[in-house]
Parts: structure tokens; sequence; C-alpha cells
């Protein structure tokens, strides 16, 4: 566990994908992975582009069939069940890009997240605009006029808006300049402290291993390795591959 999570309790285990086997066409993309993530958790998937890791959380949230093995979900398999019933599980999935509807305001994109309910919960909006006070200060501005940070901050509070229990973020650092990296990832921090799992796909493999509880590394569809966010930054083939240090020979 990391430094920033230390003394956390987690509960049981919440997210479980055993064997799981994706193909596009003829290519295997993923190649009979299994991984984990308990309650109060997060796990990032790190590799490189091409390794897997969208495809894995596009399969989780429901977005893409899997060929073979399971996921399941609280003890329930959910392979194989549409998107919109994953949300009313309780999954909310940010995919990489933000697609926040660009001629909507804030208000409007926040509300968009609550479609599951009859209202959005007002004291849940109010608490959402207070972990991100920029949208406050947007509340009525379209989402297409926002910043590339404002953009992610507003993906990440829509999807809030559904009260997830399990959280799929999608490069939530891409193209951001580092300030604004270091507001998102605190954003995500506190999110988990509110008790939110979270599996986060992530470029930036030291912000991510910083944060995470347990980490896996994919190679062409394909786990080859795996550990505590701790364990992982202190690893010499990550810190060779994947945070840009020379090693001694």
């Amino acid at each position: 566990m990391t430094e920033q999570n230390a003394g956390r309790a987690l509960g049981g285990t919440l997210l479980d994908v055993v064997d799981l086997e994706v193909r596009y066409g003829a290519i295997a993309a993923i190649k009979g992975i299994s991984f984990s993530v308990r309650e109060g958790e997060i796990v990032a998937l790190l590799g490189a582009n091409g390794a897997g890791k969208t495809t894995t959380q596009k399969t989780v949230s429901g977005m893409l069939r899997p060929a073979a093995g399971s996921i399941s979900y609280d003890g329930q398999r959910i392979d194989g069940i549409p998107p919109h019933h994953l949300i009313e599980l309780g999954i909310c999935h940010v995919p990489e890009g933000r697609h926040v509807f660009p001629l909507m305001t804030v208000e409007e994109n926040l509300v968009m997240g609550a479609f599951r309910f009859k209202s959005p919960d007002q004291d849940l909006l109010a608490h959402v605009l207070d972990l991100f006070p920029r949208l406050k200060e947007r509340y009525g501005q379209q989402g297409g006029t926002l910043s590339g940070g404002e953009q992610q901050m507003l993906a990440i509070a829509r999807a809030l808006m559904g009260k997830p229990r399990m959280l799929l973020l999608d490069e939530p650092s891409m193209g951001l300049a580092p300030l604004i990296v270091e507001q998102i990832f605190e954003i995500v921090r506190g999110i988990n402290a509110d008790g939110v799992s979270i599996l986060l796909v992530e470029q930036n493999a030291r912000q991510a291993l910083q944060l995470a509880d347990r980490g896996y590394v994919l190679e062409t569809g394909e786990i080859v390795l795996s550990g505590t966010g701790r364990d992982l930054l202190a690893d010499d083939r990550i810190r060779a591959a994947y945070l840009g240090e020379e090693l001694a020979s």
C-alpha cells in the first residue's frame, strides 16, 4: 500500500476478473488476464500504448464483449450485461478523451450524469461542486468552451453524479499541464477517500503508482508484473521502462 493510503481499511473483493480474453476479429487483444479490485482500493493498470489497458476497462464497463473468461462485480457475473445496467449497479466509466457534452452547460452535463435517478441528488451535487470549485465558477458555461483540464474535471464530476461504487478512469492526465495533473490526482485521492473504488489506466506511471494501492503491468495483452504501488515504484524493470530512469550497471 502507498504511503498516502497506508492504514486505510479495505473491504472484500469488489471486482474479480478471471482468465479474460478479448478479441478484435482474429487479433487477441487480451490474452487470459486475471486481476481484482477490493472495496475501497485504487488499482492501476500500466503499460505502453497498445498493451490492452483501455480494452480491459471497456470490457469491464460493458462496452466490449469478452471472448472468454469472467467478470464478477460484488459477487455477480456481469460480463455481457449492457453498460447502462452496469451504471445502475454502481460502475461508472470516464473514458479517455473526456467526451463531455459540448453544447450543454456544466450544470446540464452534471444532471446528465444522474440520468438513472428521477432527479439529481442536490446534496451530492453540492459535494461534487465543492470537490471541483472551477466547475462551480463555470456552472452556466457550455462544456465545449472549458479548458482541457476543466473538461476532465467535468467528465469525472459527471460520473460521480451517478453515485458509483467503482469508478473506471482512463488516462485522466492526458494532455494536461503538470499543475492541473496534480490537481486531478488530488481529487481522485479524495474521491477514493469517500469510499469509491477506482480502476485507473494511466500513462503517467509515477503518479499512478504513488496513488495506487496495487498495480498490474500489461504487455501485449498479458499481465507481466503486479504488486503494491510502492513495490512497483521500486522495481528496476518499472523504473527503466516507465519512469525513464537510467539504472547503474
